[in-house]
């Protein structure tokens, strides 16, 4: 992994020394195990620390994913807009989390733009935007909870991780990495493991919060689209799944119900390359998963207005869900021989 830049780390430490007021930490739209473990983990470590922090998700998270500590006094922006506003315009501090454009904050993007404090960017996507006034971006690191644990460490506030915190980093970087599945060719990941695990964290429990407290729902959504939504293209190594607004009325869809359902058809033999599309309201939400050398972020950048890491990308597109799914099948062809001479890691 490539050093910190120490000047940043120390310009950090710093502002947070002096800071008199709140610090917010926010994390992207519709926050992951990885955007809400990051943000709950330094929200617990600057408290020990002695700090105000308020955490302002722009919207809902998942159900599976409250039960880390902070979750319980987390702002979710639009169910308490006049609250998040005042507390954003009182801060001294913004620091964003998990997300590196400001698109991703759905309807918090004015407020963070026209912040007057300091602005925080701790991120580990490519391409930042550069919206902050201090950025700590490292696409090399395999999540964002990962890279906020050295952080903390670089800045020597390694005394202020207490299991909680731990439990919330750990999260971060199990969900990001499909449970150590893909973004963990760097030693370090395991090292920073090993050392969240020293500190009290049960991997086997967390693991069965996140991953084992499905709906009875939830159960017969997956069958149903691995039954009637997927489609295999052997010929490309690739699979395509799919969910309709339909669909999620009929099985009562709840958010999150569909975490990992991108990665179940890399699962087939000699699949290497996986696609799901999410039918939303106002937009497709594309999410892509590879094995191997294929970059599905690069793929997604020039299809499906995303991006995101070689082996995890994701998009989002203004169509209908007919439309993206077509768009998706006509593309494999030009991609044929990448995907054909594709190695696996």
């Amino acid at each position: 992994m490539k050093p910190f830049n120490t000047d940043n780390i120390k310009q950090l430490r710093a502002e947070i020394d002096k800071l008199g007021g709140t610090i917010v930490l926010v994390p992207h739209i519709n926050p992951d195990g990885d955007a809400i473990g990051s943000v709950l983990g330094l929200a617990n470590i600057l408290k020990n620390a002695g700090k105000q922090v308020v955490v302002i998700a722009p919207n809902h998270f998942p159900e599976f994913l409250k039960w880390m500590k902070g979750s319980e006094e987390l702002v979710v922006y639009v169910n308490a807009r006049e609250k998040a506003q005042k507390i954003i315009a009182e801060a001294a501090m913004i620091c964003c989390l998990d997300f590196n454009h400001l698109s991703r904050t759905g309807e918090m993007k004015e407020l963070i733009e026209n912040f007057e404090g300091q602005r925080v960017m701790i991120d580990h996507h490519p391409y930042p935007q550069g919206f902050a006034d201090l950025e700590l971006s490292h696409p090399d690191y395999s999540s964002t909870a990962e890279l906020v644990f050295q952080v903390v460490k670089a800045m020597g506030y390694e005394q202020y991780i207490d299991l909680a915190a731990a439990e919330c980093l750990f999260c971060g970087i199990m969900t990001d990495t499909g449970s150590f599945d893909y973004n963990v060719s760097d030693p370090q990941t395991f090292n920073t493991v090993s050392e969240l695990l020293a500190l009290g964290v049960n991997p086997e429990d967390i693991h069965g919060r996140v991953f084992d407290n499905y709906s009875v729902d939830r159960m017969r959504l997956m069958g149903h689209c691995l039954s009637e939504c997927m489609e295999v293209f052997p010929e490309y190594h690739a699979a395509v799944m799919y969910l309709s607004k339909e669909t999620k009325a009929r099985f009562n869809y709840q958010k999150g119900d569909n975490e990992g359902f991108v990665n179940m058809p890399l699962s087939i033999k000699d699949i290497h390359f996986s696609a799901f599309f999410t039918e939303n309201d106002d937009q497709i939400k594309a999410s892509f998963r590879s094995k191997g050398e294929f970059a599905v972020n690069e793929f997604a950048t020039a299809h499906f207005n995303g991006g995101g890491h070689r082996n995890a990308a994701g998009g989002e597109v203004f169509d209908s869900l007919k439309a993206v799914v077509d768009r998706f099948r006509k593309l494999l062809p030009e991609y044929a021989e990448e995907l054909k001479r594709t190695k696996l890691d």
